[in-house]
């Protein structure tokens, strides 16, 4: 495991280097432009439909999937789409619940149709990233258990120590948090496009966006 995070990271720096490398006489608003062009192009590429949040509140807080809907929050830059909403019930106010999760990441910049990081791979299968997520009156906070978490051996060292990234909190104010009892139960899943500000670490100093696809399970 200590062989595989090195690796991890050090593919992560490499990474890094060589896009800063590519952007030493680009500001930051530069940066940001050529994220938001990354964006504008996966959308299109996807044929992904936007909805404002106002369109999506009217509809009771859901994407409709057969259009490939996804809302865009406009105070953070975030799209998500809903794919289901999950069997359980919300995080309450005042809450403190674990939360266990499975992903796939994609850098939009570089390489939106590779998985960048994962514990959806075989090598991880039997890893599931743990998260201790807390709703303090509506607003979510989280960190991940660095004992068992992809994430955090990927980016846990780069800056944010085990924090959860913004993004990956945004649908916990929609989404279900429980753990399938029927075989109908089915786990909460989202798509998310999320931007360099709203990312992990690695995502927020080199400033591009991702893609992730993230199932959420009520942890015991």
């Amino acid at each position: 495991m200590k062989l595989t995070k090195f690796f991890l990271l050090f593919v992560l720096a490499v990474v890094t280097f060589g896009m800063s490398s590519c952007s030493d006489d680009e500001t930051y608003a530069d940066q940001l432009d050529r994220e938001r062009d990354a964006i504008n192009r996966f959308i299109a590429d996807r044929g992904i439909k936007v909805i404002t949040e106002s369109e999506f509140y009217r509809k009771d807080s859901v994407t409709d999937t057969t259009q490939n809907e996804y809302v865009y929050f406009s105070n953070t830059g975030i799209y998500m789409q809903i794919v289901r909403k999950g069997c359980g019930e919300k995080i309450k106010r005042g809450e403190t619940v674990r939360v266990l999760a499975r992903y796939d990441e994609y850098n939009l910049l570089e390489s939106p149709d590779t998985i960048q990081t994962s514990n959806n791979v075989l090598y991880y299968q039997a890893i599931v990233d743990k998260m201790t997520i807390t709703n303090t009156s509506g607003s979510f906070s989280g960190y991940f258990d660095s004992s068992s978490s992809v994430m955090y051996s990927a980016y846990g060292s780069s800056g944010n120590g085990t924090a959860v990234p913004s993004g990956w909190l945004v649908p916990f104010a929609f989404v279900n948090i429980g753990r399938p009892v029927t075989a109908t139960d089915q786990l909460a899943k989202v798509r998310l496009i999320v931007p360099s500000t709203q990312g992990q670490a690695n995502a927020s100093s080199a400033v591009y966006p991702c893609f992730y696809e993230i199932t959420y399970e009520r942890g015991r």
